[in-house]
């Protein structure tokens, strides 16, 4: 991967005037009585030279950093500090003004770490700051800012993690192919920092994950999921996906989504490459919203392309169904990488089942009911679809998008005008099993649905309106056709 055009020159002076923030002078006196010598390290000092905003900080110390934590935070008054004793590591909050935010500082002994080769738990032993940067993923992550009274604000950069975050390159501070086959959640964590910051793996970092691809197997796929998102989230996420289909990554997690890949020709006729088309959707509904489960339905809207493609006589290629074995793909997607089993699976499953139909009514005549039955099927959930609707449409053919999205358009109005109207957005019906029952004095049973959806069909067909008095005389009708009397005084809505 080569170096981003456009470099930028890191201002270092910021970090003396931080190191004389109230919760740094505090370290600084600590350390000199206890004779230790501490650090901030890692994210914080990356961001703080990128101007980016940071609550986590993490102090590194060569010696006992629990003690270390402990001392600190009796220094100013900070309150319970969390200890995990299995790690070697201590956490407090600070407030360091009123209505400013929490800052989580955390705390922990310079180590230095060795792997076994099918475990990505090291064993520790403690180490100095020189052996905690070496075992750091990055060499922008590997920075250092001294807190000792001697130095304070120095920074340390064995591994010229300044000059990467200037040319804006991800690489390891030692041999890549070390780094990723020790801890193979890094290379994940490469091509997250790539996509955030829009930063450039170099060639001997990117082809080392590619030989280590494999070593992915071992990781959680909890771990796994947590980086993916963070991919997903990032402005533009095409990056990461393009990073780990080429690196070899995607097809060990997702292989679904590597199925998307490729376009085929038969006769002179060709369809789009959908694993491309699938990460510009997945950009496209970045733009417009930052909800993660919106993108994510992004990304699964044609997972099942593959397993529906055909090729048809006179027609080309087609997809049929796919978005309804694309919705029951989604529970096993989402069990397999331990994402949420529960209203975010919902809510994906549901918007890729229903990504269609809203472009289906560009192409034809929009009725009052479709556009009923959208709003019902859809819920609350109609912005979110409409989003991904229009982030779906990519079309090459100038004349064709323009048309599509003149008549998305038309369907907006026509949305806002039926909803305005009818009510039908999260449809209650008029009538309820219990009036049913009691209308005609009978017990659950089957007979009660049928006559509910012969009234909510009416209904979204526009041949009644939303309102009990006119669903009421179609209730009566409907019972009487199915065998059932209705009872004394109860022919007209009201009643009962």
């Amino acid at each position: 991967m080569a170096e981003r055009t456009t470099a930028f020159t890191v201002d270092t002076t910021r970090l003396q005037g931080v190191a004389e923030q109230p919760l740094f002078l505090a370290a600084s006196r600590v350390a000199e009585r206890m004779g230790v010598r501490a650090f901030a390290i890692g994210g914080y000092v990356r961001d703080l030279l990128l101007g980016r905003p940071c609550k986590d900080i993490d102090i590194v110390c060569e010696g006992d950093g629990i003690a270390y934590a402990e001392a600190v935070a009796k220094e100013l008054n900070a309150g319970r500090v969390h200890v995990f004793k299995n790690f070697g590591t201590a956490m407090f909050t600070l407030r360091q003004a009123q209505g400013s935010d929490e800052l989580q500082v955390e705390f922990v002994g310079a180590r230095k770490e060795s792997y076994q080769r099918n475990s990505r738990k090291p064993e520790v032993a403690p180490g100095t700051l020189r052996d905690d940067q070496e075992r750091r993923d990055f060499t922008i992550n590997a920075l250092a800012i001294s807190l000792n009274e001697a130095d304070r604000g120095a920074l340390v950069d064995p591994f010229n993690g300044v000059h990467d975050l200037e040319r804006g390159i991800i690489r390891t501070p030692l041999d890549p192919d070390i780094t990723f086959s020790d801890d193979p959640l890094r290379m994940m964590r490469a091509i997250r920092f790539a996509t955030q910051l829009g930063y450039f793996i170099d060639a001997p970092t990117f082809e080392a994950i590619q030989r280590n691809a494999e070593r992915l197997d071992i990781i959680s796929a909890e771990r796994i999921h947590t980086e993916l998102n963070k991919i997903i989230g990032a402005p533009v996420p095409s990056i990461g996906f393009k990073l780990l289909l080429n690196c070899g990554l995607l097809v060990r997690f997702f292989p679904e989504m590597v199925e998307l890949l490729g376009a085929e020709e038969k006769f002179g006729i060709g369809h789009k490459d959908n694993f491309y088309h699938t990460i510009q959707v997945l950009d496209n509904v970045a733009m417009q919203s930052d909800d993660l489960w919106l993108r994510w339905a992004a990304v699964l809207h044609d997972i099942a392309k593959p397993r529906t493609k055909r090729f048809e006589q006179g027609r080309g290629w087609t997809f049929h169904g796919h978005e309804d074995k694309g919705a029951r793909m989604v529970p096993g997607i989402f069990r397999r990488m331990k994402l949420p089993l529960d209203e975010q699976m919902r809510f994906v499953k549901k918007l890729v089942a229903l990504h269609l139909r809203p472009i289906a009514l560009t192409k034809e005549e929009v009725t009052d009911s479709a556009v009923r039955r959208l709003l019902f099927d859809a819920g609350d959930d109609i912005d979110a679809l409409m989003i991904l609707c229009k982030a779906d449409i990519t079309s090459k053919n100038e004349a064709r998008k323009k048309r599509y999205l003149a008549n998305y358009e038309l369907v907006l109005e026509k949305l806002k005008e039926v909803e305005e109207k009818d009510r039908v957005r999260n449809f209650q019906p008029p009538i309820t099993g219990e009036d049913i029952m009691a209308a005609f004095n009978i017990p659950p049973c089957k007979a009660i649905g049928d006559i509910k959806t012969v009234i909510k069909d009416a209904i979204l067909d526009g041949r009644i309106h939303n309102d009990r008095t006119a669903a009421w005389p179609l209730m009566v009708e409907e019972g009487k056709k199915l065998g059932l009397q209705v009872v004394a005084g109860m022919e007209e809505p009201g009643h009962g």
